[in-house]
């Protein structure tokens, strides 16, 4: 045992003395976005990637006079290709900075390489609340869980839903939002008289909504992965639990920006908890969403893209105070950042690593021809119930 340990940390010392040297010799700022770019998650790729490099557009792609390389590679979805990914971009691309994870098996994957190598980690998607815990290496620009859906439970308490069902997806991030929505809405006096949990891949949704409808609540509390929210409106309206009186509140990836226009009027009225909507009113963020626009086809931003923008303007601006280092130096200049961003006020917490925000309540509505989740509204300065004191 004594000498499988003594090989592992040679190897470790190894791996980080190697990674060390080769970062003294480039000239270049090398970030490595690890993203589901094929597959079921495909459009959170797509979204992460795009807000990075209209991010780069926008503010050049010089940092401390080193030429910034966004190496992008696709992880499937899969944690052992993201970690594989992962630990390549650190030997062999000498990368500075690994970025992205669109789901949270794939940082919880890749946060051991982070520890090892000492590379800064920036989660610009996953949103399960004890990913900071997992490497002290890691920074979160998108959001958690329990932030939203505490703010969505004591809305729902004030507005006459006494008796809901849970539906979430059956991972970390949906099992968070069942025990955070249901410990909140119970503390304020309301009832969870059943949890559901669906498959994260391929879900066929009809049967459970089936038992939502039998045990007729006041509202469904529902949370699916961003872009699965079309599929779970459309049962939603099929197994009529529309009509039957039952609302649908949901965690904010239900809705999601990007697809929303295609869910049809059943989506009309449905309440959400987020900390992103791309009617934000705010100059910033409809510039945010114009260029986003013009730079994708008209595409429309979601909370993903603007995840991925805020995380490369941490990096970025990082790497300015620490003149193109990595390591350590960079890691402690992302800590404590605080700034304007399309999605409002946040910084980085520098003792959690993880973000803090607003969140905003937001109702479904049709605007112009076209459906947006407008703010009703505003929680300011939201941490992590999970972390917060």
């Amino acid at each position: 045992m004594r000498k499988r340990l003594f090989i592992r940390t040679a190897a470790a010392v190894a791996f980080a003395a190697s990674f060390g040297h080769a970062m003294a010799q480039d000239n270049s700022f090398k970030i490595g976005l690890i993203l589901p770019m094929t597959g079921p998650f495909a459009s959170t790729g797509k979204q992460l990637e795009a807000a990075a490099r209209l991010y780069l557009a926008q503010n050049g792609d010089t940092v401390a006079g080193k030429k910034v390389q966004l190496i992008v590679k696709d992880d499937t979805g899969a944690p052992d290709v993201t970690k594989r990914i992962a630990q390549e971009m650190v030997i062999n691309d000498k990368v500075q900075v690994l970025a992205g994870f669109g789901l949270t098996p794939l940082a919880f994957a890749t946060a051991p390489v982070a520890t090892q190598s000492k590379t800064p980690m920036v989660v610009m998607a996953a949103a399960t609340s004890s990913i900071t815990e997992a490497s002290p290496y890691i920074i979160r620009t998108s959001f958690t869980v329990p932030q939203v859906v505490t703010v969505l439970a004591d809305w729902a308490s004030k507005n006459n839903i006494k008796k809901v069902v849970s539906l979430v997806t059956d991972y970390a991030p949906g099992v968070d939002s069942e025990k955070y929505f249901a410990q909140r809405f119970e503390a304020n006096g309301g009832q969870v008289v059943e949890k559901l949990r669906v498959p994260l891949r391929g879900p066929d949704f009809a049967p459970f909504l089936q038992k939502v409808r039998d045990a007729n609540p006041d509202a469904l509390f529902t949370f699916v992965p961003s872009g699965v929210g079309s599929a779970l409106m459309k049962q939603f309206s099929e197994r009529g639990l529309d009509k039957a009186g039952i609302k649908m509140i949901a965690e904010g990836s239900v809705t999601d920006d990007d697809i929303l226009d295609g869910m049809g009027d059943v989506a009309l009225g449905v309440v959400t908890a987020h900390h992103y909507s791309a009617a934000h009113n705010s100059a910033l963020n409809k510039k945010f969403v114009e260029a986003f626009g013009k730079a994708n086809g008209g595409l429309r931003p979601n909370f993903m893209a603007v995840g991925a923008y805020d995380g490369m303007h941490v990096i970025l601006e990082a790497a300015k105070r620490t003149k193109g280092a990595g390591g350590e130096a960079l890691l402690n200049a992302m800590k404590g950042q605080t700034f304007e961003s399309p999605r409002g006020p946040m910084y980085i917490d520098a003792q959690t690593r993880d973000v803090v925000h607003n969140v905003y309540v937001r109702k479904v509505e049709k605007v112009g021809g076209h459906m947006w989740n407008t703010e009703i509204q505003t929680v300011t300065d939201v941490k992590d119930p999970g972390k917060a004191k």
